[in-house]
C-alpha cells in the first residue's frame, strides 16, 4: 500500500508540475460548478423535451445519482482523509479547496452525471458521449489546481460511475412501475 501511495503522490506532483500561467485562470473557472450552469440547464431540457410529462422520473434518477454520489465521497469517505502535500504543490492564486481530499466530489459528482445521462439518452443523443470528455476535464482540473491526488480522482469517478448506474436502474425501474400502474388505471 505505501507503494502505491508513493506512486499517488509523484503522479501527482509531476501533473500538478506541468501548469503555465495563462492556463490558470482557465482551470480555476473549469473547476467551478457555477461555471457549467448552462450545460446543466441543455440537460435539463434535452430531459424534459425527451420525455415530457415523465421527466419526473429521469429527474428522480439524476437526483438519486447526485446523492449517492455526494454523500459517498463527502459523507462517508472524506471525514478520514486528509491531504499532506502542503508546500510541495503548485497552488493556483492560493486555492486549496475543501480541508479533505480523499475521494474526489468533483470526479463522482461529474462522472456520475455523465453516466446517467449517457445511459439514459444515449440512443436518441449519440453527442451525448461528450459528457465523458467534459467530466474528465473538469476531474483534471482538480489535479492542476493540486487539491486532488490522481488516486482521489480514480476512485471518486468510479464511486459517480457506480452512482449514475445506480440512477438509471432507479429510473427505469420507476418508469416501469408507473407505465404498468398507468395501465392497469385506464
Amino acid at each position: 500500500m505505501h507503494d502505491l501511495i508513493e506512486l499517488d503522490k509523484k503522479l501527482l506532483l509531476y501533473l500538478n508540475s506541468l501548469h503555465t500561467d495563462w492556463l490558470d485562470p482557465v482551470m480555476m473557472l473549469f473547476t467551478q460548478t457555477l461555471f457549467w450552469l448552462p450545460l446543466y440547464a441543455l440537460l435539463l431540457f434535452i430531459m424534459i423535451r425527451t420525455y415530457g410529462k415523465t421527466s419526473w422520473i429521469p429527474l428522480l434518477g439524476i437526483a438519486l445519482t447526485i446523492f449517492l454520489a455526494d454523500q459517498i465521497t463527502s459523507g462517508l469517505m472524506k471525514p478520514y482523509f486528509e491531504p499532506s502535500l502542503k508546500g510541495l504543490i503548485h497552488l493556483v492564486h492560493g486555492y486549496t479547496g475543501g480541508l479533505y481530499g480523499f475521494a474526489s466530489s468533483h470526479a463522482a459528482n461529474t462522472l456520475g452525471t455523465a453516466t446517467f445521462f449517457w445511459l439514459l439518452l444515449r440512443d436518441r443523443h449519440k453527442w451525448i458521449v461528450l459528457l465523458f470528455p467534459w467530466a474528465l476535464i473538469m476531474t483534471y482540473t482538480r489535479i492542476y489546481l493540486g487539491v486532488h491526488y490522481p488516486g482521489d480522482i480514480l476512485v471518486g469517478g468510479l464511486i459517480g460511475m457506480a452512482s449514475g448506474w445506480a440512477g438509471y436502474r432507479a429510473s427505469v425501474a420507476l418508469r416501469q412501475w408507473y407505465a404498468r400502474r398507468t395501465a392497469s388505471a385506464t
